[in-house]
């Protein structure tokens, strides 16, 4: 799961998963399973680094378990 923000400022988490693929356009769209997308204030570059830092985290707690 990611924190992130929508343009309207709520922030949300997202089931990182869920993520097909990102694109900037300017706006950073974010496109799910299903073709749901979300438009979001992070950059691109933030939404990969977060969705890296939780498969990381994920990883970790299996090895530790």
């Amino acid at each position: 799961m990611i924190k992130l923000t929508k343009l309207n400022g709520d922030e949300f988490v997202l089931n990182a998963e869920l993520i097909r693929f990102v694109e900037s356009r300017p706006d950073t769209y974010i496109t799910l399973d299903g073709h749901e997308r979300v438009i979001v204030r992070e950059a691109l570059e933030e939404v990969v680094a977060r969705c890296l830092a939780y498969r990381r985290a994920l990883q970790l707690s299996k090895l530790a378990a």
